[in-house]
Order: C-alpha cells, then sequence, then structure tokens
C-alpha cells in the first residue's frame, strides 16, 4: 500500500523522471527553491565535473559525449557525497536521478523507505523531445541554458547571465539524443513500474505550458503557491 504524502515539517523527497528534453530539470529547480530544498541534478554535477577536468569527469566524460548513461556505481557514489551534506536535512528533489533500478537501491540505503516519497513521471511525444534537444544551447560558465526557438538569449550566441559564448552540449546531437532516448527506455522502464508500488508516483503531461505544470506538481506534494 502507497503511504500518503508527507505531512508539514517532514523532509520531503521528490523525483523527477522523464526523458531528456521533458522539461523536469526546469520544474525540479522551480519545485525545489519553493520547498527550500536542494535540487540534486547529476547532469549538472556531471557537466561540471567535465567541465573542471576531475578525476571524475575524467571518468564520465567519454560516456556522456556519446550519449550513453555514466555507470551506476559512478553515479551512486556522485549523489550519496552530495546527500551527506547539510542543507538536504530537510529533503531534497532529485533531477533525472536514479534512472536504472541499482541507482534507486543505492538512493533508498541513502534515504530509506521511499513510500512517503513523491515521484513524476514526465511523459512528452518524441518528436517534441528531439526538438528542444536539438535546440538547446548551454552556457560552459554558469550553466545557464537556453533554446535557439523557445528561449533565445538577448544576444545571439551569448549568456544572458554572464556573457560566455554558448554551446551546443556534444549530447544534444540528434544522432545522440536519438540513442540517449532509446537507452532511456530501455533502462528506466523498470524503474517506472518499480515505483508505481513503492512511492506516490504520478504520470505528468510535459507538453504543456510551464506554469499549468507547475501548478499540478505543487497539488501533488501538497504545498501552495
Amino acid at each position: 500500500m502507497v503511504a500518503a504524502s508527507p505531512r508539514v515539517g517532514e523532509a520531503v523527497r521528490v523525483i523527477f523522471l522523464g526523458p531528456p528534453g521533458a522539461g523536469k530539470g526546469t520544474q525540479a529547480a522551480r519545485l525545489a527553491a519553493h520547498l527550500g530544498v536542494p535540487k540534486i541534478g547529476t547532469g549538472e554535477m556531471l557537466r561540471t565535473a567535465i567541465a573542471r577536468k576531475t578525476p571524475l569527469g575524467q571518468k564520465v566524460h567519454p560516456f556522456m559525449e556519446t550519449g550513453n548513461l555514466v555507470p551506476d556505481e559512478l553515479l551512486v557514489a556522485l549523489v550519496r557525497e552530495r546527500l551527506s551534506e547539510r542543507d538536504c536535512g530537510r529533503g531534497f528533489v532529485c533531477d533525472g536521478f536514479p534512472r536504472t533500478l541499482p541507482q534507486a537501491l543505492g538512493l533508498e540505503e541513502m534515504s530509506g523507505d521511499p513510500r512517503a516519497w513523491v515521484v513524476f513521471d514526465f511523459e512528452v511525444p518524441r518528436p517534441v523531445l528531439m526538438l528542444r534537444l536539438s535546440g538547446r544551447r548551454w552556457c560552459p560558465s554558469c550553466q545557464a541554458t537556453f533554446h535557439l526557438l523557445n528561449d533565445p538569449p538577448t544576444k545571439p550566441g551569448l549568456c544572458d547571465v554572464c556573457g560566455t559564448a554558448l554551446v551546443q552540449r556534444e549530447d544534444d546531437h540528434e544522432s545522440v539524443v536519438a540513442k540517449r532516448l532509446q537507452e532511456y527506455d530501455e533502462r528506466t522502464f523498470p524503474l517506472i513500474e518499480y515505483y508505481r508500488t513503492r512511492a506516490r508516483m504520478l504520470a505528468v503531461d510535459g507538453d504543456r505550458p510551464m506554469d499549468v505544470v507547475f501548478r499540478e506538481l505543487l497539488e501533488a506534494v501538497e504545498v501552495r503557491a
């Protein structure tokens, strides 16, 4: 039996699942800010490690460059280190983690029984995902993201936040995007089935205006804007 949603004062644990480009990163950041808890985004942490050429970054770069998923043990270690920090005491919002059953089991070892967690599964048509991802541009300095059609920078090719030249991430090229989506289907579908009976899991139509989606997320965690 799935437990009820967390009560006021309890640590909140929210997981965002969904294919690349589904919009879960934007919504996860917004929800985390509203709840006053950190957003745990493995993609951001990994890209930062690559940009800084840390030992972890050097290990994961070949996987991200070719659009392959990073090995479970590396991601679990990364998240374990992050969750041990003090600001995670009141809870956290996970963006894109876990993506596999081994990662889910690793998260449970760190954070306990998932029955009180809220898991959002974002669903978006594949043609929309391809358009969203191939048009995305990223600032390697401050991590800000833009989209050539939906959210272009004020000055073409330059970050609005810090002025750095924007780049297209290697894993956002169309051929790599197609591979990422296929791998997501193959590796993450069992995880979706796993959480259906172990958490408060809700399917979310991500192909709607952002404010509409956000209101639905707030209602799910019983928080009012």
